[in-house]
């Protein structure tokens, strides 16, 4: 009997992540100090890309990847449904028009075939970008997107907020890590308490394109640059100038304190995800549940345990599981049947497996700190319901 509540994600704040930041709040700096340097060169080295930059949500990552691209209004970038509406917003923002393209029955990632087709369709050059999602923090094929990417020329902006630690073995059996951008042009993070690096709020946009990089650093300072390289001219060591409307979306340096600290346990929570996948596969082989694929080249980042069930019973489980201080979760409403999406003329019946998706999933428990016994809790409970 569990007598407290399991919610379908949690933070893992450790004594060293409060220390660490408690120094970082005694120190000069609680915002554009070293702190978010040193984040950036962490991150960037434990992924193998050349640039990170720290921003203030995964939100504004996306927008920022926009900006740096030069999305303008009319321009048309491909998404999938099944995501957070973020991944279309950011580009919304700027006037994009949002194309909406079907998930994989499999994956729930991007439908690669179905974006072929759709590129097929139209002469080269319709499409600005493509935004594929790392859906529950399974990695999109990176390598065919490349040559999609390459043959109807588009730019690849990969949303992987569910996939820090998360990586694949490409065709010439590399592994990648999901962010190194050896394939995509720009990768985007988000370090919401639910995701594998916490740091309350916070993100990150991540490239190997010095230009691309640069864009992101001036956009995310209100445009403005101290870089004595970008400088039309220089009056000295005070000397700024704003060469663009950009934002104020920085990080401080106690978020980043606290992203640093959390970023040396990346592995052992990508570790830890897995084992409570394996023993929720176990338990369900043999039920009517359907639990994750996986493929055989890919490390699942399971930032969500997503299993499907039949229609006619996932509200009654959904209620069964809160009822038992189980808070499971549906993730996500189809974002092109939002009514916000609906007004471009988006309607249900466009993406029949992404909306037949969303009829039947629901996201177990799934972080690195869940005990066995809140495991064996909700297992038991799941069984209880589904053997109804």
């Amino acid at each position: 009997m569990i007598d407290h509540n399991i919610s379908y994600g949690h933070q893992y704040i450790s004594e060293e992540d409060i220390q660490a930041v408690v120094e970082t709040l005694k120190s000069d700096y609680l915002t554009q100090g070293p702190k978010i340097g040193e984040f950036e060169k962490n991150f960037s080295e434990y992924l193998g890309c050349k640039y990170a930059c720290m921003v203030s949500n995964g939100t504004a990552a996306l927008h920022l990847c926009a900006m740096a691209l030069g999305i303008k209004p009319g321009d048309k970038v491909i998404t999938t449904p099944i995501t957070f509406v973020a991944s279309a917003n950011g580009f919304r923002y700027l006037g994009a028009e949002i194309v909406f393209c079907d998930i994989d029955a499999k994956t729930y990632c991007l439908d690669l075939d179905k974006l072929e087709h759709t590129l097929k369709s139209s002469p080269k050059g319709t499409y600005k970008a493509v935004v594929p999602v790392d859906f529950a923090g399974y990695p999109v094929d990176e390598e065919r997107l490349r040559h999609l990417a390459d043959e109807y020329g588009l730019a690849i902006v990969v949303d992987a907020c569910h996939a820090p630690g998360g990586s694949y073995i490409d065709s010439m059996g590399v592994k990648q890590m999901v962010g190194n951008c050896h394939y995509a042009d720009l990768t985007c993070f988000s370090f919401h308490p639910v995701k594998h690096i916490a740091t309350g709020e916070g993100g990150a946009v991540t490239t190997n394109r010095k230009d691309l990089y640069e864009k992101v650093m001036l956009y995310r300072t209100h445009g403005i640059t101290k870089n004595p390289d970008l400088l039309t001219k220089n009056d000295g060591g005070w000397y700024y100038e704003m060469q663009d409307l950009g934002y104020n979306y920085r990080i401080t340096d106690f978020q980043a304190a606290l992203g640093v600290s959390q970023l040396k346990r990346l592995d052992w929570s990508i570790q830890r995800r897995n084992e409570i996948a394996r023993k929720y596969d176990e338990a369900f082989k043999d039920s009517p549940i359907r639990t994750p694929f996986r493929a055989d080249n890919i490390t699942h980042a399971f930032h969500l345990y997503i299993i499907q069930v039949d229609t006619d019973k996932r509200k009654g489980l959904y209620d069964f599981l809160r009822a038992n201080k189980i808070f499971a979760q549906v993730l996500y409403i189809p974002a092109h049947t939002m009514p916000y999406y609906r007004q471009f003329g988006w309607k249900e019946g466009d993406m029949p497996v992404a909306e037949e998706y969303y009829q039947h999933c629901l996201a177990l428990p799934m972080y690195p700190t869940l005990t066995e016994e809140e495991q064996d809790w909700v297992i038991e409970k799941v069984e209880e319901f589904i053997g109804k």
